[in-house]
């Protein structure tokens, strides 16, 4: 490889251009546009769109509200299942789930756009202000969500119209999880994930202290003594390794921190980014770094993945929109070795991989990419911070149908449990279920 001197800095583009590629990726459907939309429903008895949503909307009925004229009551059809149904209308991968189910999918390849029609009804009843659930009669007994994020915050206000007292105990700075630190930022503009948790904390009964992570001052015995149940929606810690010598080097980055950093960058301009990037991995977190990289200014993105591309956890769609947006996926590749200059990356050698029997390899042959940034983007594992007191399976917590955990009076949810689909509208049905099911207990 010919030598080479990393280049990473900020301030690569206008504060317009900034300003249009950060912006909305979907945007919102006008009213007309939603009864058009709306018209295009067939109400399917059987709804195989309802089967395909992780928290059983029910999709027919919403539509057909929107298409009467009543957007809100729509939006509440919605909110009675998932109370995260803003977020979920922007980053939900629809196309995967109720969209590719769609009897219109099926008959013409062109769906009914689900996801813009419950952003439309979502946003016009958040847009009113108030709140559109009335809590309980208070029931004197308290409940400990450790986790703001989408399992822990659906949770909590379930629990909180059911009339139990919530306290929620969050790590970070902010109240959201993923949605306010992980999701691309063109999916959820203006501020949107806070104005969510807002809302949410609106129908009252839930307190959150922030900087309070278990295993770090909270402990699972102390929560158990003084709460009547505790729900974990603790998410993942860990990062996975990238395999590859030279990993330590300035400028091999963990694609989940990068994007935490750009969801709260408060001057897009001020954020460091290479002219060559390099990603490793073919989740959304690979494809969300990758797009937010080229939209910063990088010239040249390419996404490195080992196996094909139907492998790929992104979706087709989202793979498209990278390549849209001027990304390269190369498939059929892993790292070996990261090419540094006086410690900082300039490059990566890759070797080509094959599939034979169900089992990945590596030919021998190898290439070496330029890159003087390189971000990792293969996953992430739990950490037990429970002190080794929960059983695990698979390296994550062990929960029941009803998100109990081996320890009794202690349920879990979202991303650190065993199944989990990674997706937020999953987490947010993980939430609402361990809450039926400390209500019923709780009530019992």
């Amino acid at each position: 490889m010919a030598e080479l001197k990393p280049d990473i800095s900020g301030k690569r583009l206008s504060q317009s251009d900034y300003a249009v590629n950060f912006d909305d990726v979907h945007p919102p459907l006008d009213p007309h546009e939603a009864l058009v939309e709306s018209d295009r429903c067939y109400f399917c008895h059987d709804a195989p769109c309802v089967q395909a949503c992780p928290t059983s909307i029910d999709i027919p009925m919403f539509i057909r509200q929107i298409q009467a004229g009543h957007p809100k009551s729509a939006a509440k059809t919605i909110f009675d299942q998932n109370i995260f149904g803003g977020m979920c209308a922007r980053v939900c991968p629809t196309e995967t789930l109720c969209e590719e189910a769609c009897v219109r999918e099926e008959a013409e390849g062109k769906p009914v756009k689900i996801g813009l029609l419950q952003r439309y009804a979502t946003d016009a009843l958040m847009a009113e202000g108030g709140h559109p659930y009335e809590r309980a009669k208070p029931t004197g007994r308290k409940v400990a969500v450790v986790g703001a994020g989408p399992a822990g915050l659906s949770c909590a206000h379930r629990l909180a119209m059911h009339g139990h007292e919530v306290t929620v105990f969050e790590a970070r700075e902010k109240s959201g999880g993923l949605n306010e630190y992980g999701i691309a930022s063109y999916k959820s503009t203006h501020d949107f994930a806070q104005k969510e948790v807002d809302y949410i904390l609106g129908i009252g009964g839930i307190t959150v202290h922030h900087g309070k992570a278990l295993g770090k001052g909270l402990t699972l015995d102390a929560l158990k003594a003084d709460y009547d149940a505790v729900f974990l929606a603790i998410g993942l810690q860990g990062v996975n390794a990238l395999g590859a010598d030279g990993d330590e080097a300035s400028g091999v980055e963990d694609a989940v921190d990068y994007i935490a950093e750009l969801r709260q960058a408060k001057d897009l301009s001020a954020l460091p980014v290479g002219r060559r990037v390099v990603v490793i991995g073919g989740g959304m977190t690979a494809i969300d770094v990758a797009v937010q990289t080229k939209l910063l200014g990088a010239e040249d993105v390419t996404i490195l993945y080992r196996r094909g591309p139907d492998q790929m956890k992104a979706s087709k769609y989202e793979q498209h929109l990278a390549q849209t947006k001027g990304v390269k996926i190369k498939h059929w590749v892993s790292p070996k070795r990261v090419i540094a200059a006086n410690g900082k990356a300039v490059g990566l050698t890759c070797e080509y991989t094959r599939e034979a029997a169900g089992r990945l390899s590596g030919t021998g042959e190898t290439f070496d990419i330029p890159a003087d940034m390189i971000f990792k983007a293969i996953g992430q594992t739990y950490v037990d911070v429970a002190g080794g007191k929960l059983a695990l399976e698979g390296g994550r917590i062990k929960v029941d149908g009803e998100k109990r955990t081996s320890l009794p009076g202690v349920w879990a949810g979202g991303d650190c449990v065993a199944g989990g689909k990674d997706l937020t509208v999953a987490s947010v049905d993980d939430g609402r279920r361990a809450a039926e099911s400390i209500h019923q207990a709780l009530s019992a």
